[in-house]
């Protein structure tokens, strides 16, 4: 056996996992756990492997300095640990193990709900104390209206323990399709009505730009009185202080939260010192039975990946000939970026998502690109949950119907690839292409021919085709510090609809879109960052 390929543990993981790598002849396996990210830094260069959990996070410093690292492997789902974007620029693939933890997630959330409905936690205080205290009145959960944000492997989890205390569960999750929705047994709802309708609210998103502080206090004010609120998905989806304020003013009756904005929480965080807040820390994955089972599989994943050049599970490496992956690799990340961009300006309750080819590409097999394409569509809701290898299962799960279409008329393009999706709302249709070796380029929005690049923070608008909106966007984005990188114009017609990407030097806030619309003769806007 030549020379072996050295792989550093350094979280907590099970041992019957790292007794699956030690068991490799391929193999040569450390284990450091607790390392401070300076001795991460000092020893990473001398391994081609990293398997984590969400202790360790692998910067643009760490990954710099792992002058080897092929695999970065998370036990777990979540990768916001990873800096995802500078791994990709080095060529490292970082695999995660989406599902190994959900059914324990979802019990973490509903055992949160009853501790919330019956006032557990502070009754085990109160008698430990020494009081007896009676007057903790807690309400029943038989009739109560559950509010879920976002059902995907998680939410549904929710919703099926929810079901079996008789709760009448309604959603909000705009990638779902109402067929889909009513087989889980779930009324699918606006954000505002879940808001002002829910008993008990539980978020089941990932923390994006546009989720971040999505519950704040304007969501608080829309609340019945009483509604009790529960966080199990990441930190910084509530605004922290708001939440503090409307449970002290009594609008909201107590929250359950495992995330927090900042972990640990300080000790002057005021949800902290509040007794209608129960808390735990971070364990919605923490079982025996789903430590061992992400544990076992990123193992087998590793193992693959040295063994026999496999790479499964991977959040931005799809799986592929390498051969084919030379040929097509900047139209799976141009495929991804349209995804995500469409995502943004969709309607709610996804029906179908088609993606077509010409040119060039249709030569090429259909199914990395239309995968890729469903990931960054899906990522925007699904988060880390989704990735090369699950991603048309989840769509399948969510009820949404994946097609392919090629065509090999002659087109103004080499290669041209669109994305249509349906939506109960409506469709909308992106197409763009590669010029050059990797310059990438929207070409069209809806039929209207536009010219931009998709990357960084973008803002997208339409508007009447009238003298002045552009001159008062500029001012308005200039008003805010937002300094204009690239400005992209399209329209159908003169003095009718138009379309404008705006490519910005910083990140667009709810509050900033807002403002844009206020515009006259501005119809709707977007924020979307690449």
């Amino acid at each position: 056996m030549g020379v072996k390929h050295k792989v550093l543990v350094s979280d907590d993981v099970s041992e019957n996992g790292i007794e699956i790598l030690r068991k490799s002849p391929v193999l040569e396996v450390d284990v450091k756990i607790g390392l401070k990210k300076e001795e991460l830094i000092k020893i990473v260069g001398d391994y081609e492997g990293l398997i984590i959990r969400s202790a360790t996070k692998v910067t643009a410093d760490v990954i710099s300095a792992a002058k080897n690292l092929k695999v970065v492997g998370r036990a777990g789902a979540g990768v916001d640990n990873v800096d995802i974007a500078v791994a990709s620029k080095r060529g490292i693939a970082v695999e995660n193990t989406p599902g190994g933890n959900t059914v324990t997630t979802g019990e973490h959330t509903f055992a949160l709900i009853c501790s919330l409905a019956r006032n557990i936690p502070q009754g085990t205080a109160s008698t430990k104390a020494g009081k007896w205290d009676r007057k903790l009145i807690g309400v029943e959960l038989l009739g109560k209206t559950l509010g879920v944000v976002g059902i995907g492997r998680v939410g549904s989890v929710v919703v099926k323990r929810a079901q079996g205390f008789q709760m009448h569960c309604i959603a909000f999750d705009p990638f779902i399709s109402a067929e889909k929705a009513a087989e889980i047994g779930v009324e699918l709802v606006s954000l505002d009505e879940l808001y002002k309708r829910a008993d008990f609210i539980s978020v089941h998103s990932p923390l994006t730009e546009e989720t971040k502080h999505m519950i704040s206090a304007k969501q608080f004010a829309m609340m019945k009185s009483g509604v009790r609120i529960v966080n199990c998905a990441r930190g910084g989806i509530i605004k922290e202080d708001d939440l503090a304020e409307a449970i002290k003013s009594g609008k909201v009756g107590g929250a359950a939260l495992d995330v927090f904005e900042q972990e640990p929480p300080s000790a002057d965080n005021p949800l902290l010192q509040l007794s209608q807040v129960i808390c735990t820390p971070h364990l919605g994955a923490s079982t025996n039975e789903a430590q061992e089972n992400v544990a076992i599989a990123i193992a087998h994943q590793v193992v693959a990946f040295f063994e026999d050049g496999v790479i499964m599970n991977a959040v931005n490496v799809p799986d592929v000939d390498p051969e084919v992956l030379k040929k097509i690799k900047p139209y799976l990340s141009l495929a991804e970026k349209l995804g995500k961009f469409v995502s943004h300006v969709g309607g709610k309750g996804v029906r179908e998502i088609e993606v077509a080819t010409s040119g060039e590409l249709a030569e090429v097999d259909m199914k990395p690109l239309a995968t890729s394409a469903l990931k960054g569509f899906l990522s925007h809701f699904a988060g880390d949950d989704v990735n090369f290898v699950n991603a048309p299962f989840v769509a399948k799960e969510r009820g949404i119907d994946v097609k392919t279409s090629v065509s090999k008329k002659a087109i103004n393009y080499a290669g041209l690839l669109t994305i249509n999706v349906k939506t109960d709302e409506g469709e909308n249709t992106i197409s763009g292409t590669i010029f050059g070796k990797e310059d990438a380029r929207i070409t069209s929005i809806n039929g209207i021919h536009i010219e931009a690049v998709p990357e960084g923070n973008m803002l997208m608008f339409t508007n009447v085709d009238k003298p002045g909106v552009i001159g008062a966007l500029g001012t308005y984005l200039g008003q805010k510090g937002i300094n204009i990188g690239q400005f992209h114009l399209g329209r159908s017609a003169p003095l009718k609809d138009a379309i404008s990407i705006v490519n910005v030097d910083s990140e667009l806030d709810k509050s900033v879109v807002e403002g844009v619309v206020k515009i006259p003769n501005m119809l709707k806007a977007w924020a979307i960052k690449l």
